[in-house]
């Protein structure tokens, strides 16, 4: 007998997450999960090197998931790297090749693209890192925070 497994959007999202987190531990960097940037748009990672370098992950569900959220460029101004996140399965070729690219399932990922650097002015980083750390803080206390206020 066949068994067809099904796996839920939210689903494919919450294992491309854990396995791009786990892969930006490997590499160094403290990733924090949800978070909303000052402009009102969510991060799916955000993550911070020990040079104090930031880094936006956009996790992409499915090929719908991609086609209809055209906000990524939005997050330019809160990071000096972005990429996104896919699944495996996900067809690579239909996102555009100026962000980084990591593949991931729920155990990690590799990074099949660098993501270029356009980095932050000092003055933004001070905000933005310090922000970063207070959410970081908080979440650590127990108080359930998403909103990195600048």
């Amino acid at each position: 007998m066949d068994v067809i497994v099904t796996i839920t959007r939210p689903e494919i999202t919450a294992t491309v997450t854990r396995g791009a987190a786990r892969l930006l531990i490997d590499l160094g960097y403290a990733p924090l999960a949800e978070v909303t940037l000052p402009n009102g748009r969510r991060a799916d990672l955000m993550a911070l090197s020990h040079r104090g370098e930031l880094v936006i992950v956009e996790v992409k569900s499915g090929i719908e998931d991609f086609r209809v959220d055209r906000k990524w460029h939005e997050y330019a101004p809160y990071c000096d790297r972005f990429a996104f996140a896919v699944a495996p399965e996900f067809p690579r070729e239909i996102l555009p090749e100026e962000p980084g690219l990591i593949v991931a399932d729920g155990f990690g990922g590799a990074v099949l693209r660098e993501a270029p650097l356009a980095a932050l002015a000092p003055a933004r980083r001070k905000a933005l890192t310090i922000a970063f750390a207070r959410m970081a803080a908080m979440r650590a206390a127990g108080v359930v925070t998403t909103v990195l206020e600048e």
